[in-house]
């Protein structure tokens, strides 16, 4: 399949911008909005609204259209909405387009504010970890500059297959280690340089979340890539993530860059879930002692800035980048490793938030 190609059908729909509200219509949207704030998602106990489940909200003439962003468990939530709203004399209908990935319970995003940082790998070992406890795990590599997920994975040059299904042509996910992998390093050729720009990148990031046969998944990790650019956008705006986890180092140089991330996340309402720290550490192979190469505190720091919690702090550790080079990830190899070990907790609390 040729890098700057999609297998899928063409579209003709322009993305249009809405026209601006009259006060009638303003008025009766700040209504609604708070009607859906007394919709609580159960398990993260919080408000459809605060949690960016509830996008491109618009009110038109007495009829309301709104998309609601759920994973498969979710689904209940839809006539909660219309109950809630049932009652508004004034509207007319209210219009639900439900936006899910099929399958899939719970969408997480990892995110970074910079490269560098060890995300992908940190995306690699977390998934791994969860699948350790016995969930089925699906890791989408949406790092259109750095689509390192394959060979982290051991996966190489595998040739991603395109299957007729009763809802269209989807990718068929490559299988490690239990893991359902989709990368969009599996379409760009060898040591090639991927260079989509503009609709192309769009739409490939876009197929690549409605358009993958994950089955069914407890969890879906998409590896952003770093920054706020187009394809990040797009991956947070199309995609019923609901949480996001912000990995840095202790220095302040990585803190100040997550920090311009968060403002994108927030734009749409996702949540930040908690903080990982990377290469927080250096351990001594003969006295143990740790010694903070990179400074110290910057997971910290954004803990209690975003009020969200510190999920660990990992350290460096050889095994760890020749886990990666090797397609052999260390939590894997050796879960009971000081780094499996943070791993492994870091899935469990992870578990725990989602009541698995």
């Amino acid at each position: 399949m040729p890098s700057h190609q999609s297998p899928f059908r063409q579209t003709n729909l322009e993305d249009r911008e809405p026209l601006p509200p009259d006060p009638i219509s303003e008025v009766r949207n700040q209504e609604v909005v708070r009607c859906l704030k007394q919709v609580i998602e159960p398990t993260l106990k919080n408000d459809i609204i605060s949690l960016g489940m509830v996008r491109n909200l618009r009110v038109v003439e007495g009829y309301i259209y709104l998309r609601l962003y759920i994973g498969r468990h979710q689904h209940d939530l839809q006539t909660e909405i219309q109950q809630i709203l049932a009652p508004l004399t004034w509207c007319k209908k209210t219009y639900i387009q439900v936006c899910t990935i099929p399958g899939v319970k719970t969408t997480l995003a990892i995110s970074s504010g910079k490269g560098g940082v060890g995300k992908s790998t940190t995306s690699v070992n977390l998934a791994v970890a969860l699948s350790l406890q016995g969930f089925k795990v699906g890791l989408l590599d949406a790092d259109v500059y750095g689509p390192n997920v394959p060979q982290m994975l051991g996966l190489g040059r595998a040739e991603v297959k395109v299957i007729e299904t009763s809802n269209g042509q989807k990718f068929l996910p490559l299988e490690a280690y239990g893991i359902k992998v989709m990368s969009v390093g599996l379409l760009a050729e060898p040591e090639h340089p991927l260079a989509w720009r503009g609709p192309v990148l769009h739409k490939i990031v876009t197929q690549f979340i409605h358009d993958v046969e994950w089955g069914e998944l407890d969890y879906l990790l998409i590896d952003l890539p770093p920054g706020t650019g187009d394809a990040q956008i797009t991956i947070v705006q199309e995609s019923p993530i609901c949480g996001v986890l912000l990995v840095t180092t202790p220095q302040q140089v990585a803190v100040s860059d997550v920090r311009r991330s968060i403002h994108m996340f927030r734009r749409v309402g996702i949540p930040v879930l908690g903080i990982i720290e990377n290469m927080s550490y250096l351990i001594c192979s003969k006295c143990g002692e740790h010694t903070p190469i990179f400074g110290s505190g910057g997971g910290k720091q954004l803990s209690m800035e975003l009020h969200a919690p510190l999920l660990g702090q990992i350290p460096i550790d050889p095994l760890l980048c020749n886990g990666g080079d090797t397609g052999a990830p260390l939590t894997l190899v050796n879960p009971d490793s000081t780094v499996g070990q943070v791993f492994v907790q870091m899935a469990g609390a992870i578990a725990t938030t989602f009541g698995d």
